[in-house]
Formats: C-alpha cells, sequence, structure tokens
C-alpha cells in the first residue's frame, strides 16, 4: 500500500489503468456479445476518456470517503490483508456506481434512447460490480502491488 501522497497518486495512476482496461473489455464484450479484436480495439480506443474519469473520480471523488468508511470498519490492529481488503472494496463498490453511470451515458450517446438510462445504469453496476470486485481483490490489486513494489520500492518514492 502507498505510503505518502506521491505514491497514492502514482498507485492509482497504475491501478486505474488495469480496472479501466480490464472493465473497457469486459463492457465493450457483454454489449457486443463476443470477445474479439473489434472488442480490444473498440475498448482501447474508448479507454482515454474512461480512463481521465475514473482518475478524477479516484482521486477527488471516492478515495477519500471509502478510506474513512474503510478505516472506521477496520479493528485498530487490523491485519495488513484485512486492510487491504477492506480498503480495496470501499473503493470499488463506489468506483463501480459512478463507472457504471459513465458507460450508461457512453453506451446511450450512440442511440440516443436516454429515457432508458437508469435501467441501464442500474444493470450496468449489477453486471460491473459481479466482475470488478473479485478482479480487484484477487487479481489486478495483488498485480499492481507487486509491480509497484517493484518499481518503487518502500521509501524511494519521497513525500
Amino acid at each position: 500500500m502507498p505510503k505518502n501522497k506521491r505514491e497514492s497518486l502514482i498507485y492509482t495512476l497504475m491501478m486505474c489503468f488495469v480496472m479501466v482496461l480490464w472493465m473497457s473489455i469486459y463492457n465493450v464484450g457483454l454489449h457486443s456479445g463476443e470477445v474479439s479484436w473489434s472488442v480490444l480495439k473498440a475498448s482501447w480506443l474508448g479507454m482515454p476518456l474512461a480512463y481521465c474519469c475514473a482518475l478524477v473520480l479516484d482521486w477527488f471523488v471516492v478515495s477519500g470517503p471509502a478510506k474513512k468508511v474503510a478505516f472506521r470498519l477496520l479493528p485498530t490492529f487490523a491485519s495488513p490483508l484485512k486492510t487491504v481488503m477492506t480498503v480495496s472494496t470501499c473503493m470499488v463498490l463506489p468506483m463501480v456506481f459512478f463507472m457504471s453511470l459513465y458507460g450508461a451515458i457512453e453506451g446511450l450517446s450512440h442511440t440516443q434512447a436516454w429515457n432508458q438510462l437508469l435501467l441501464l445504469w442500474g444493470t450496468n453496476i449489477l453486471k460491473n460490480v459481479v466482475m470488478a470486485l473479485p478482479f480487484q481483490l484477487l487479481v489486478a490489486g495483488p498485480l499492481v502491488r507487486k509491480v509497484f513494489r517493484r518499481l518503487f520500492p518502500e521509501g524511494t518514492v519521497l513525500a
């Protein structure tokens, strides 16, 4: 886990990239009904805007309140694993909420069926939480933490 603001920013940049890329592929694949090169291409092309949106949401909207909730839920001397799992869960749930809205708006911008926004947003939340939470806890979290600490050993990124 990051130890200061600079580490936190670098970690957030890395984590957002992995999560947005994976969730973009997942959502484009869901909506097209297949996983193909065209799905990968569409996911990659839609990535910059989704990535920027996720970064802004993570850094300015979700992170502070999510960490406050997580640390209220944790006992004083919680294990590092329990801390990581709790903070990750408290971050993923609101990010799914907001990014599912982003996905619904982006998807409806092609069809102009704005009267279906709430329905699509709600179904996106359900579909995305089923993928995002396990992916974050089992794949992205461990992978990004490992790569982050290999690139930036503890104490090398100054506050």
